[in-house]
């Protein structure tokens, strides 16, 4: 990732609304309704009953005949056979629709497989409910979440009819295994009905149903069959250096939902700052950051959206915020210089403080992940680290051996966070960055320890296929085309979501150069990774600008890894128009 951060301003933003339901639909059905506040998207009149709607000005008989071809409830795609003039009547006959076959969805990300039919598609009417079949009561905050996105209706149980939007959990068929976050979408008789293994996946349907609603005004007829390549997908941001308001974040959140992003990683502890409330540090935490109750609304919204916060305390290096209040413990060479950002690992006192911050907020953040960092330590960055750092050297040897060195204490360091953070929480996957694995020594990183593979760039680096051959498991954050980096210092240049779109796939670690097909498996996604180097580069609105279209591309890579359909400017129309 990329370094040399610094801090700025934020303020504290407000929490998400509580979402409402409604009366079960027996009560509903006596009680007369009340009119509902419905999104502005789903007001404007699009497509085909746009075209109906100004014939009709032109005079009913005109508006008569192009109803009988052209139905206003009609889609770009869907739809039925040709009318029967067999049968005779002595009055005039009634028409039937004649519908073209349907056209997959427009979505970002695209769904994978789309089964046309013919239709007429879905659109909401007033009368829209959204309905949690009986037996999947734990789809509840997915219903009520997206009633409340339309403006409809939330029912748990109840007959579906035509209007409405039924969820339901499914099971796959016997002798098959469950893909996680995988839907399907059913488009028939003016209904939807969205299923899945998981409660993620079935929230997945209802943002592509959201998608389609949003872009065209309806869902096409037919089965929309889509899963995502990669299970980790996401978002990093470094709060550390540039402090960003609650509200902003949690906007961020949302958007990340709709693009069927699962991950948000928060690098809160850097250099120039440290941004969450510590009660047993309170001396480390800078004036702009965010309280734990900021941190628990953001958890308790990530959480609503199936999105998973990672959270980093970085060390060895980019301790800077704590050695301020901690001089004692920072890392001095053999000349008595200190090294900015980095801790003196040989000092046991050192270990205790970064132990005291990780059970702290192992509760705070209860998601899977955790963040170790273990880059960029600079006691390793010099040409001979054994002769600039002796007190370093004689720990590791100390501890590990003759043959040990300071890398081994590195190793040994991040080893003894990992059981720290165990020990708080059993079950956690632990990554670190891909600069704190080095090959040889007399230890070992843990195995199961994930590699999040940022650059190439840096002496003596590890190429991926190395890590990957010793059967390890990567996260693509290559800051040639993922690092939004503030100020654009050192020769990092803002990425652009034509470049992300068109050249990077999560198999491209390192550089612009694919690893071999055969790792595919072992590279379990990648995040787009905003660093705040020069924090007074950009504002939070500016920031937001700037990554939208990468962080779109971004999505779209990571859900499916094939070469879109859509070329990029196609694309990029579509991105504004989703919003």
């Amino acid at each position: 990732m990329s370094r040399f951060r610094m801090s700025r301003a934020r303020k504290t933003g407000s929490e998400d609304p509580e979402r409402s339901s409604s009366p079960s639909s027996e009560a509903r059905a006596s009680q007369p309704r009340a009119p509902r506040s419905r999104p502005a998207w789903l007001h404007r009149p699009r497509g085909r009953r746009a075209l109906v709607l100004k014939v009709a000005v032109a005079g009913a008989a005109v508006l008569a005949l192009i109803i009988a071809v052209w139905p206003d409830d009609d889609t770009h795609g869907g739809h039925g056979g040709p009318a029967d003039n067999k049968r005779a009547s002595s009055a005039l006959p009634s028409p039937s629709p004649i519908y073209p076959i349907s056209s997959p969805p427009r979505t970002i990300p695209s769904v994978r497989e789309h089964r046309p039919a013919r239709g007429p598609g879905f659109r909401p009417v007033d009368a829209t409910r959204v309905i949690v079949d009986v037996n999947s009561g734990s789809l509840a905050d997915e219903g009520k979440l997206f009633a409340q996105e339309l403006g409809a209706d939330y029912v748990l149980g109840g007959q579906p009819r035509a209007g409405d939007i039924e969820l339901a959990l499914s099971p796959p068929p016997a002798g098959q295994k469950a893909v996680p976050e995988s839907y399907t979408l059913t488009t028939r008789d003016r209904r939807v009905r969205i299923t899945g293994a998981d409660d993620a996946g079935v929230f997945y349907g209802t943002r592509t149903l959201k998608q389609a609603l949003k872009g065209g005004g309806v869902m096409p007829e037919g089965v929309v069959d889509d899963r995502p390549d990669e299970p980790q997908r996401g978002l990093n941001l470094d709060i550390a250096r540039k402090p960003y308001t609650e509200a902003w974040i949690e906007d961020q959140l949302r958007q990340m939902a709709d693009l069927k992003l699962n991950q948000l990683g928060l690098h809160f502890s850097d250099d120039q700052g440290f941004r969450i409330e510590s009660a047993g540090h309170p001396e480390i935490v800078s004036r702009d950051h965010l309280s734990k109750r900021d941190v628990q609304r953001i958890v308790a919204l990530a959480t609503k959206l199936h999105i998973t916060v990672i959270p980093e305390v970085d060390s060895p290096g980019h301790l800077g915020a704590v050695l301020a209040a901690h001089p004692d413990l920072q890392l001095r060479d053999k000349d008595g210089k200190a090294v900015k950002g980095a801790i003196d690992i040989a000092n046991p006192a050192s270990g205790r403080i970064v132990d005291d911050l990780l059970r702290e907020y192992a509760d705070l953040f209860p998601g899977t992940y955790w963040h170790l960092g273990g880059d960029e330590y600079q006691a390793l960055a010099v040409k001979s680290p054994e002769t600039s750092f002796p007190g370093l050297a004689a720990a590791a040897r100390d501890k590990y051996g003759s043959k040990a060195d300071i890398r081994d204490l590195a190793t040994g360091w991040l080893n003894d966070r990992a059981a720290v953070l165990r020990s708080a929480n059993a079950g956690r996957t632990l990554k670190a960055w891909n600069d704190g694995f080095f090959a040889g020594g007399e230890v070992a990183a843990d195995q199961g320890r994930e590699v999040e593979y940022w650059t190439g760039k840096e002496p003596d680096e590890r190429a991926p296929e190395e890590l990957l051959a010793q059967s390890r498991s990567l996260v693509n954050l290559n800051d040639e085309y993922l690092y939004y980096v503030l100020g654009e210092p050192n020769t990092f240049k803002y990425p652009t979501g034509k470049r992300i779109y068109e050249e990077w796939t999560p198999l491209v670690l390192r550089g612009t150069k694919p690893v071999d097909g055969k790792y595919a498996g072992q590279i379990l996604g990648g995040r787009f990774a905003v660093w705040s180097d020069v924090p007074g580069a950009q504002t939070e609105e500016q920031v937001a600008r700037g990554i939208r279209l990468p962080l779109r591309a971004t999505a779209q890579k990571l859900w499916d890894a094939r070469t879109p359909a859509m070329d990029w400017e196609d694309f990029k129309a579509l991105a504004d128009r989703l919003g």
